[in-house]
Formats: C-alpha cells, sequence, structure tokens
C-alpha cells in the first residue's frame, strides 16, 4: 500500500547555523561564533544521518538541503563527507538536486568549484536587496556590487542558482520596487525567490517596530501593489509563481521545497532542525535542540532531537493543505479527505469560489494569485476558522 508521504518524497535537510553576523529581520536559528570546530561538526551531521538511516531505510532521496545561517561558511570537504554518507546511507534519486545556501560576502570561486566537486548542484543567494542603503539597512555585509560578482561566480560553477529578495522594505515604493525588480530578473539564471518583508517578534526590528522607532514600512496597499507588480513581472519574463514567493521556469522549481510543500517526509538534522517522518504507519513531528552547543553535546551523547510526537489525522491534513495551497498545482481533495477521514466543507468552499480566492479543478483544490496573497485568511475560512 502506497504510504501518504511517497505523494511529496523524501529530502534530508542540513542546517549549519552560524552567521557572520546577525540581520535584524531574521528569526531563523542562526548564531555568530568566532571559532567553530568543523570535524566535530561533521562528526555530530554523520551520526545523525545514520540513526536516522536505521529508522528509515531504503527510502529513496530526491533532494538534500544545506541550510541556516550561512551553509557557504562551511568548509567543502564537511559537506562533501555529508552528501556522501547520505548517499550511502540511503538509495539516491537519478536527478538528485542538492542545493546550498549562500551569502555573497562569503562567496569566492575556488570555494564554490570544491562545493560543486563535492556533490552539491545548486545554489541559492541571498542577495535581498539591489541597492547598498537598503542593504544596510537589512543588516546585510555585502554590497551591489559584491553581490553581482558572487552571482556571476556562481553562474560559472553551477547549472542552477536562485536568489533572494525582500521587497516591501522600509521606504521602498511600487515604483521603485519595479525598477528593481526588472533588473533582477535580467541576472537570473532559472529561479527567484521574492519574499514581503515580514516583522517577526523577538528579533531586532521587531523590537523596533514595538518602539515606534521602525520607520518607513510600506501601508498594506502599497505591500499589495508590490506584490501585484512581482506577479506581473516575473510572469512577463517566463518566471512561474509554483509558489507564493517562488517563481522559476518550467522544470526549474525547488525540488527540495517541493518535498515540503507537497508534504512528504523529510529528516531535519541540525541546531533547531524540523522534520516529518513516517515510521510504521504513523507520522511523527521532530525538532532538534535549537543552541548549537547544546546540541552539538547531545548528538554526541545520544541524539540532537528533543521532540518526536506523533501526529494526529487531523494535524496531518490540516498541515498538508497549509503547505499545498501555497503551491499552484493546489492540492488533492481526495488526498485530504483519506488523511483527515472526512471531507472539506463544500460550503466554505463555494463562497470562497465566488470570493475569487479559490478555485476546484477535477479533485484539485488550488488558491487563485489573488487567494495566494491572502493565503492565511483563506485557510482559517477553510479550516472553520
Amino acid at each position: 500500500m502506497r504510504s501518504d508521504w511517497q505523494n511529496g518524497g523524501f529530502g534530508i535537510y542540513v542546517h549549519w547555523p552560524f552567521c557572520e553576523a546577525k540581520c535584524p529581520y531574521c528569526d531563523f536559528n542562526s548564531h555568530v561564533a568566532r571559532e567553530i570546530d568543523h570535524p566535530r561538526w561533521l562528526r555530530a551531521y554523520l551520526k545523525e544521518i545514520e540513526a536516522y538511516g536505521a529508522a528509515l531505510p531504503g527510502r529513496v532521496v530526491s533532494s538534500v538541503f544545506f541550510g541556516g545561517g550561512t551553509p557557504s561558511l562551511m568548509q567543502p570537504e564537511v559537506v562533501a563527507a555529508v552528501i556522501e554518507k547520505i548517499r550511502e546511507t540511503w538509495p539516491i534519486a537519478n536527478d538528485l538536486e542538492v542545493t546550498l545556501e549562500a551569502n555573497p560576502g562569503s562567496v569566492e570561486a575556488g570555494r564554490f568549484r570544491s562545493y560543486r566537486e563535492g556533490g552539491v548542484s545548486r545554489v541559492s543567494m541571498g542577495v535581498q536587496a539591489l541597492n547598498n542603503a537598503d542593504l544596510r539597512a537589512l543588516g546585510r555585509l555585502h554590497s551591489v556590487e559584491e553581490a553581482r560578482a558572487a552571482f556571476e561566480t556562481a553562474r560559472h560553477a553551477f547549472d542552477r542558482v536562485s536568489f533572494d529578495l525582500i521587497y516591501a522594505r522600509q521606504r521602498q515604493t511600487p515604483e521603485s520596487w519595479r525598477q528593481e525588480l526588472s533588473e533582477a530578473v535580467n541576472m537570473v539564471v532559472d529561479h527567484l525567490s521574492l519574499y514581503q518583508l515580514t516583522i517577526e517578534q523577538g528579533t531586532a526590528f521587531g523590537d523596533r517596530y514595538n518602539a515606534g522607532r521602525l520607520k518607513g514600512i510600506p501601508e498594506d496597499d502599497d505591500a499589495a501593489q508590490m506584490y501585484e507588480i512581482t506577479q506581473e513581472i516575473t510572469q512577463k519574463a517566463g518566471y512561474d509563481a509554483y509558489e507564493v514567493s517562488n517563481h522559476a521556469r518550467p522544470g526549474s522549481e525547488c525540488r527540495h521545497n517541493m518535498v515540503y510543500w507537497r508534504y512528504g517526509d523529510y529528516v531535519g538534522i541540525g541546531p533547531g532542525a524540523h522534520g516529518r517522518i513516517s515510521i510504521d504507519g504513523s507520522r511523527f513531528a521532530t525538532e532538534a535542540l535549537k543552541q548549537p552547543n547544546a546540541w552539538l553535546e547531545a548528538t554526541e551523547r545520544s541524539t540532537g532531537e528533543k521532540l518526536r510526537e506523533a501526529l494526529t489525522a487531523e494535524d496531518q491534513s490540516t498541515e498538508m493543505l497549509l503547505m499545498g495551497l501555497r503551491l499552484s498545482e493546489g492540492v488533492s481533495i481526495s488526498r485530504f479527505e483519506a488523511l483527515a477521514g472526512s471531507p472539506l466543507d463544500q460550503e466554505r468552499i463555494t463562497e470562497l469560489d465566488e470570493l475569487g480566492v479559490l478555485g476546484v479543478s477535477g479533485d484539485k483544490l488550488m488558491a487563485t494569485q489573488k487567494g495566494r496573497f491572502v493565503l492565511n485568511s483563506v485557510l482559517a475560512k477553510l479550516l472553520g476558522g
């Protein structure tokens, strides 16, 4: 019998928690450290891979993703050894995708060649803005000139290169975003991630915002206009909005993130990493210890995993819907109902359809472009909020 996770596939996420500096908008598990014992970290990663390999034997790995933090600060030998251990532990898909996140300031041609030789096939670069004033405001250490040079270096080393930009930044206008994004689509290779700035509690930006000191955040109407500009320019340039914030040429979608959005299984290794794993007909949420040294020491003793919690049928169907409606392809209604053990409310679907935020095509339930912009509200209504 086919397990539900097989609808999304199986991937491995490896978290590198270290950065050169902490960006003020970032709520990821990232830390600044003067010294890092790379061989010690490698031993811990390999130990965790072995443990998950024993629990999940025979899975075909379709993607590996090194996230962070700044994984391009990892020694290339560490990255290569982790990839090799994954290859030894599980069967590998013929078209395995191995992505490594990089910041422009940590890019150097020889290092990138070493990553490629070690098995990395795709790089995702955190450019974030294409003007120096906004880069400084975002706490980025690189300049636009360095970002362009790093991007060119990446293009020569890898066939697949993506980069990120943030919009709805302080004092940004729809017209300035139009100009910046038009410039960006002339740079891009095959994939672009475009995120609206969100003010997260617990970050430096969050503290400034609460104190009334974060000036110039665009009004909702302007942010909505920037979202519409994003869709217009990327679509005209041939980059499909296959997910709320991600745009790609057909066939160049990020395979690892598709595992998440299609609600497959994924192993999360490293401090604070989350996972979803299916064992003996049950699905579990896993979470690793967040503090880097605590994770490292716990892994050396036994495991860095602090939580392995069984998910209920409602948990699984809700998560599948939350993730899948982010995709332009939508979700399978029959799959949702098989997980939930009950049907979706047809009256709510009809109401959302009439509002132009949701659509149905055969067995597929899809958020429209308008609906993806207000997805949280659509999901709340759909799930009975």
